[in-house]
């Protein structure tokens, strides 16, 4: 599956250290980041990451993009709810985006842990419940 991360500057740790603790699953998966989100995860984690651009300079408008495309399967967005800066990517249009296209977004690491735990279990990857006759 194609999974997309995003993190506010305020959260980078956060996300970091949500893809080290679970590299073993995301590593069966293509990941995809805004340029510094990617930069990082690719770091402590040694996992390819696809990077766009960073958020603030249009990295948020690629990933809308990507989506919109039907090119993205599940998206972990961590945001800062109380401080986000004027820079940071639009939790707003990419949820937007991700509602209209029933792509799962998480906005907290609960959420997120279901999501990759699901996807350990197979249980989230609907490629794998549809019959290739229905396409």
């Amino acid at each position: 599956m194609n999974i997309g991360f995003i993190a506010h500057n305020n959260k980078k740790t956060l996300i970091e250290n949500f893809c080290l603790a679970y590299k073993y699953i995301l590593s069966k998966h293509q990941l995809y980041a805004t340029g510094t989100t990617g930069r990082k995860i690719e770091e402590v984690t040694n996992l390819k990451v696809y990077k766009f651009l960073p958020g603030s300079v249009g990295g948020d408008k690629q990933f809308i993009d990507m989506i919109e495309r039907n090119c993205m399967d599940m998206v972990i967005f961590f945001y800062n709810p109380i401080m986000a800066s004027p820079n940071d990517p639009d939790i707003f249009a990419i949820s937007k985006c991700c509602d209209q296209y029933n792509i799962p977004i998480a906005t907290n690491i609960a959420t997120a842990e279901s999501f990759v735990l699901g996807l350990a279990r197979g249980d989230l990857d609907w490629r794998l419940n549809i019959r290739s006759d229905e396409f």
